[in-house]
Parts: structure tokens; C-alpha cells; sequence
């Protein structure tokens, strides 16, 4: 194992296809890995249909990771701060704010 010690995988994984929420051999099949390999694993799902990045976020993601390099994104805070700080070349101003009414642990079901 590349990071022996880690004891938790975080996945972000599409939300339809072979690896969707509702099919039980990808569900199996994790389970069978956390077993066999120790680890704790928190499991993200994308909402239908978003998890295919169109042009737009492919260029952004570059100047977005620029940002991330002068600050470690440690809290939701700065995570959402440093993606609204973000603009590009071509003139894109990205606006950002944090929904309060999701909580992480609704996000993550």
C-alpha cells in the first residue's frame, strides 16, 4: 500500500453507470476491498449528469489550482474563499458562498 498509514479512502464517484449508487455489485466489491485492505471508506456520489466537466470547468480547474498553491485548503472557508479569488486570463470572475442549510454529512450520503 502506497500510504501505510492511512486507514480511510475518500471516493467521488459518478452517480449513474457502472459505479452508481444503486448497483450492488460496486457495492460489493468495495465492501470487499475495505475488508481486505483495512481501510475506513466514505463514499461520494455526483448528482446524475454532473459528474461530466464541460469546457468551461476544464479551464477553470487550471487557474483554481493556481490559487491552491499559495494556501493549503484546509476548511470549507478557504476552500470557497480561494475558488471565488479565482479569474482567468480570458476575464471569467468566479463567485462562490457556502450553502448552510447542507450539512457535510448530508453531502456525503
Amino acid at each position: 500500500m502506497p500510504y501505510p498509514n492511512t486507514n480511510q479512502l475518500y471516493i467521488s464517484a459518478d452517480g449513474g453507470g457502472s459505479n452508481g449508487s444503486g448497483v450492488k455489485l460496486w457495492k460489493e466489491e468495495l465492501q470487499q476491498f475495505s475488508n481486505e485492505s483495512g481501510l475506513e471508506i466514505h463514499l461520494s456520489h455526483y448528482p446524475p449528469g454532473r459528474s461530466k466537466w464541460n469546457k468551461m470547468e476544464h479551464r477553470l480547474f487550471a487557474y483554481i489550482s493556481k490559487n491552491w498553491r499559495e494556501k493549503p485548503p484546509e476548511t470549507l472557508a478557504v476552500i470557497v474563499s480561494l475558488i471565488g479569488a479565482t479569474t482567468t486570463t480570458a476575464g471569467l470572475v468566479v463567485k462562490t458562498k457556502t450553502d448552510a442549510t447542507i450539512s457535510i454529512k448530508q453531502a456525503v450520503k
